[in-house]
């Protein structure tokens, strides 16, 4: 009993850690955007490039964190706890999956445009329909992590 006990602490202890090296991404993915969104006319294309790179990089790495890492773990810890968690999932996960596509769009777009003025635009205009779309996601994943894995941190503790 006590291995099971210490087991559920370990796995699901594991998972928060997860969670909080996943949300430090997410704050690095906030710099890079707020980074290009603030960049004036005049800070020429080469530094546009490496501010559009640097952000692709992190967001590819963020979402794919999240579709093969995080609700993964969120997922087998709604099928432990079996207290409507799969439902709720079942109900978001295709609305998150939405700005996947927008994200993967959005890094398609940024490998193919050119940086001068004439064609950045569409690329800006894109970086704000991607933030839009970023702020969407992590209001679900934040409701997601609270209903899936933060709802059940208090019985993993008592059970250790």
């Amino acid at each position: 009993m006590l291995d099971n006990c210490r087991n559920a602490r370990e796995r699901w202890g594991g998972v928060s850690e997860l969670i909080d090296r996943w949300l430090k991404e997410r704050q690095q993915l906030i710099v890079h955007y707020c980074d290009l969104t603030g960049a004036d006319a005049g800070i020429g294309s080469e530094a546009l490039k490496t501010g559009f790179d640097q952000l692709c990089e992190v967001l590819l790495d963020y979402v794919s964190a999240g579709h093969f890492e995080i609700y993964e773990q969120l997922i087998q810890e709604a099928k432990e706890f079996d207290d409507g968690g799969l439902e709720l999932a079942a109900r978001v996960y295709p609305r998150i999956e939405r700005t996947t596509e927008t994200a993967l769009a959005f890094n398609d777009l940024a490998e193919q445009a050119g940086l001068d003025e004439k064609d950045s635009a569409p690329l800006f205009e894109s970086l704000s329909k991607l933030g839009e779309s970023l702020e969407s996601r992590f209001e679900m994943e934040d409701f997601l992590i609270e209903h899936l894995h933060n709802v059940h941190a208090d019985e993993v503790m008592s059970s250790a």
